[in-house]
């Protein structure tokens, strides 16, 4: 009996080994995002053990024939060192590029015999074609169980979004391996099919030994972002082109904190606004422009950047950090300023005369429609209430026209 005994644990410690060296090369935390041009190309990144040191991209049009795996063409990925000796896992990130605008293409990720599924996605279309995005506020805590419902029901109301945009503290922890791990199951294929559009808040940052304010060590690795920003600033502070729409991310815990990489974002940022062929701009970064409460104030932000954002006629303002909704302009004329929360961290408000529409304790997406002439904005709660609505039409003078659809 005793023989049977260890032979049964020596087997089932065998295939327990296999199992576990099959999940090591098995690649997870797939996610899509944003590049400078997503009409002609898509962004990949993906994690496996280290054991995997080489994995590929497969890329094909996506047909309803599943022979379509016979035209697939195979890409070597870009790895990295592996990541840390208490992490033993590797980075992977390839770039599609010379795809066709507004096409339907499939991809999957892998090696050897571990591969991921097809996912499906769409590239960009056209200046001028109409498409719409997602804005999320930070998710932050409990991510994993109150966070998913509000990504999964925003991608439900707006399944051909071209983009969402992830307004900062994504997770509570920046350097924390389990909460990345609840934000990529929240998000599951969601991640992997909608580009993502992320802009780093004050707790994706960590206080290193010297006392220096850092960068989560995994955002570069696990997000593969636009590098067309100012140098010391990669892949936090960028911009994206989108049918006729321009899309900034500004890394607003460097404003706070940095004043040489304050001066780098503010000369891009007005190089990028005087140079834009596009009709709209949206701006997204962390720290509120006009805060929602009383306690915060946001100076150093608000000086350097609002007379960009008048001066250039920017059209909406995306912002987290407040765990609380406002929607308003400062005066009649200039962007509107939007300050919202996905996950379930919330505070109360502080009312103030720029704000048209506010909210506490309660967890919202948003979801805008862009046309030629007109922005239409619509906030939702997570049980799929309208929350609050509005529409920008653009005037010939470059201004915009505001008219509040909430009755």
């Amino acid at each position: 009996m005793k023989k049977i005994l260890i032979s049964g644990w020596l087997l089932a410690t065998c295939f327990f080994q296999q199992e576990v060296n099959a999940q090591r090369l098995q690649p997870d935390r797939i996610v899509m995002n944003v590049t400078e041009n997503p009409s002609r190309s898509a962004a990949i990144t993906w994690r496996t053990g280290k054991e995997a040191t080489t994995s590929y991209a497969e890329l094909a049009a996506a047909t309803a024939d599943p022979r379509f795996t016979q035209t697939a063409v195979r890409y070597t990925a870009i790895t990295t060192p592996p990541f840390a000796d208490s992490l033993p896992v590797r980075y992977h990130h390839f770039t599609f590029d010379s795809l066709q605008p507004n096409t339907s293409y499939v991809y999957r990720v892998g090696q050897g015999e571990h591969w991921s599924e097809w996912f499906s996605f769409r590239t960009a279309g056209l200046p001028g074609e109409p498409f719409s995005f997602i804005y999320l506020g930070d998710a932050q805590a409990n991510i994993f169980s109150m966070w998913s419902r509000v990504i999964r029901k925003a991608w439900s109301v707006a399944p051909d979004a071209r983009l969402i945009i992830h307004a900062g503290d994504l997770v509570n922890r920046g350097n924390n391996n389990n909460e990345w791990e609840q934000w990529f199951e929240a998000g599951g294929f969601i991640h992997s099919t909608v580009p993502g559009m992320m802009t780093t808040g004050n707790h994706e940052y960590y206080e290193n030994a010297a006392g220096q304010d850092m960068p989560s060590a995994f955002w570069r690795p696990q997000f593969t972002l636009p590098e067309n920003g100012p140098a010391g600033l990669e892949e936090t502070c960028y911009y994206t082109d989108v049918q006729g729409m321009r899309f900034i991310s500004l890394n607003s815990q460097e404003v706070e904190i940095s004043d040489t990489l304050l001066a780098r974002q503010k000369a891009w940022l007005e190089a990028l606004l005087k140079n834009n062929p596009n009709r709209w701009t949206a701006i997204t970064f962390h720290h509120p422009v006009l805060s929602t409460k009383k306690s915060r104030n946001n100076e150093r932000l608000r000086e350097n950047f609002k007379p960009l954002f008048d001066k250039y006629k920017v059209d909406l303002v995306l912002q987290g950090h407040d765990h609380t909704y406002a929607r308003g302009r400062d005066g009649n004329k200039g962007p509107v300023y939007v300050v919202s929360v996905s996950g379930p961290k919330m505070s109360a408000i502080d009312p103030q005369p720029w704000m048209t529409r506010t909210g506490a304790y309660t967890q919202l997406f948003q979801v805008v429609e862009v046309k030629p002439k007109l922005v239409a904005y619509r906030a939702y709660t997570v049980t799929g209430e309208l929350y609050d609505a509005f529409d920008l039409e653009k005037q010939t003078n470059g201004d915009n026209l505001l008219k509040n659809k909430m009755k």
